[in-house]
């Protein structure tokens, strides 16, 4: 048997490694260990270079979704933020559960923080086969929900992806919108710090 030349690399080349058939996760931390693979999320990690698209950390968080409820929660507030580029790595996945849905058979999902919310049909999006709020409803959310040392440096990187689309303006009058929310003065003190990025 032929010995493999020194520029064959470990695993075969792909975006995404978790445990599985091929690799368990003992293995998987090795290699990160060598440097032949950099951790993602959870028990995932990519080839280094390889860059983390939305796309990417989508996947990594929905590994840790159990299957038979993935169809039926959407990740949001800090947790779309960072799927989106624009937050730190979750401890724990935000995960929203629509009203209309029961949510007391989820309670008991490992790794995730469920959060009982309203959702209209313009405020969920499909990324890498995970249901993800929107970004102007994650900037509402994160607005809201999440307290202001951590939400402000991510609604400012939200505002500065243009790819995203949100405007100062609009996330303004999207939080004043809001009925019987609670938070929403200090959510508007937080996007009064904020600046609107600079015309192109």
């Amino acid at each position: 048997m032929n010995a493999p030349t020194p520029t064959e690399p470990g695993p075969p080349f792909q975006e995404l490694y978790s445990p599985n058939d091929v690799f368990s996760h003992g293995e998987l931390q090795s290699m990160a260990f060598d440097g032949v693979l950099q951790p993602l999320y959870g028990d995932s990690f990519t080839a280094p270079g390889v860059s983390a698209t939305p796309r990417l950390r989508a996947r990594a968080a929905g590994l840790v979704v159990p299957e038979n409820i993935r169809q039926k929660v959407v990740a949001g507030r800090m947790t779309a933020a960072w799927i989106f580029g624009c937050g730190t790595v979750p401890e724990r996945l935000s995960l929203l559960v629509d009203a209309k849905h029961r949510v007391s058979s989820l309670r008991s999902t490992r790794g995730c923080i469920l959060h009982e919310v309203r959702l209209g049909p313009l405020d969920v999006v499909s990324i890498g086969g995970l249901l993800v709020t929107s970004p102007l409803r994650t900037a509402v959310d994160v607005a809201l929900h999440v307290e202001a040392e951590r939400a402000v440096p991510a609604l400012q990187a939200l505002l500065d992806k243009a790819e995203l689309g949100i405007r100062l303006r609009l996330l303004v009058l999207a939080v004043e919108a809001t009925q019987r929310v609670p938070h929403k003065r200090a959510a508007l003190a937080k996007l009064a710090l904020l600046s609107a990025p600079a015309a192109a």
